[in-house]
């Protein structure tokens, strides 16, 4: 079974849950690999710290464009990033990754970018690519005054895809 993580906003912990998943996996005996599929915020050499964390904690070692076929040099949103480096963010390109990364693994582990709903392209955003993916989702709360308005409407977001909730990680920020 293969999962999509989510958060209720940016930095509340995605990677981390995502790494702590695939290392439980692997320690399970379960080929496992996480896969980044759009990443703003890359240092020169093109790749991303989050990407590069899910590529360590995966028991297969795919090439790192594959982890991450999409990574943009701007910390900004990825739609915006995209148009700055002249580039389409497409799902079909996202998809077919997915697709060998999930034939070479028992598990991959999809970290999404930002929110749940942050724009990817003019037309579509990350819900829209976890719906095209179909995986169960897992949703990062960030615990901070808020939360529980963000958790609930981004449960709203993922129902409405319709998608399962798989369940949910509370993660302390401080």
């Amino acid at each position: 079974m293969s999962y999509f993580i989510t958060g209720t906003d940016t930095g509340v912990g995605k990677t981390l849950v995502s790494c702590a998943l695939l290392h439980g996996l692997a320690a399970q005996g379960k080929r496992v690999v996480g896969f980044k599929p759009v990443a703003a915020g890359c240092d020169d050499a093109d790749h991303n710290e989050d990407a590069r964390a899910l590529r360590a904690a995966s028991s297969i070692q795919a090439a790192y464009g594959q982890i991450n076929p999409y990574c943009f040099p701007h910390a900004i949103a990825p739609h915006l990033a995209a148009r700055h480096a002249g580039v389409r963010i497409e799902f079909g390109r996202i998809l077919a990754s997915y697709r060998e990364l999930a034939a070479q693994a028992d598990t991959v582990i999809v970290e999404g970018v930002g929110g749940f709903c942050v724009p990817l392209n003019a037309q579509q955003d990350s819900a829209d690519l976890a719906a095209a993916l179909g995986l169960p989702v897992i949703l990062v709360v960030g615990m901070r005054l808020g939360c529980l308005n963000h958790a609930l409407l981004t449960l709203r977001a993922i129902a409405a895809q319709p998608l399962e909730c798989a369940g949910w990680v509370a993660n302390v920020l401080d």
